[in-house]
């Protein structure tokens, strides 16, 4: 379960004042996959972010009583002089992990080849994101933050990572961002339309959708 109670987070820019995400109070109940929707711009990463502890609220406090993994498409943590090995097995570390066995999930699944070997500032954006998801799905959390991470790649490792999150979701819960309607339907049973800083929530997942693309629409 993860609460969020009186949720704000305030940014200022040229002396202008934007809250992004503006008095939120919601409960992401334990066992659901909630499908995060809204525009491009609405701050759906940011909320991720400081549900997963790396950003703080200007206003208003999380509450959890589970382990919560980082936004599964935010790759900025890697060290990019570090290759992809280094890089897993510290994460290991961190995580009281195998770090060989962790090694062995991430290479197989990230398909990245002979550049798993060579630093991360080599990488492109999608590369990143392949690493970050294998190196979630590695790791057993009670909720999973997933970052449009699903888009990734082509059909056949969009497939792979929506077969991999199904499995992990037997045992878990998620919060997800996507603008896939279809992978948001095979995934989640839940939904949230974040707009102007406020969440509205659905146990209907079909009203949150229909909810959201009207907005798109404006």
């Amino acid at each position: 379960m993860i609460e969020l109670r009186n949720l704000t987070k305030t940014f200022y820019q040229s002396g202008r004042q934007t809250n992004v995400v503006d008095r939120v109070n919601a409960v992401f109940p334990t066992g659901s996959a909630v499908a995060l929707l809204g525009r491009n711009g609405a701050g759906k990463s940011t909320l991720l972010k400081i549900i997963s502890g790396a950003l703080e609220p200007t206003v208003g406090e999380i509450i959890s009583d589970g382990t919560i993994s980082w936004p599964v498409g935010l790759s900025g943590t890697f060290h990019p002089d570090l290759n992809a090995t280094q890089n897993v097995r510290f994460v290991a570390r961190v995580y009281g992990v195998d770090s060989d066995d962790l090694i062995d999930l991430v290479r197989d699944f990230s398909e990245l080849g002979d550049k798993f070997d060579v630093p991360i500032r080599s990488y492109s954006s999608g590369m990143r994101a392949r690493l970050a998801f294998a190196v979630s799905m590695g790791i057993r959390f009670d909720t999973y933050l997933i970052d449009e991470v699903t888009s990734v790649g082509d059909q056949s490792f969009r497939d792979k990572c929506t077969t991999m999150l199904q499995d992990r979701l037997s045992n878990s819960s998620a919060v997800m961002v996507s603008h896939n309607v279809s992978t948001v339907r095979a995934i989640c049973d839940r939904g949230a339309v974040l707009e102007n800083g406020r969440l509205t929530w659905y146990d209907d997942l079909e009203a949150a959708i229909e909810h959201h693309l009207a907005n798109m629409k404006k």
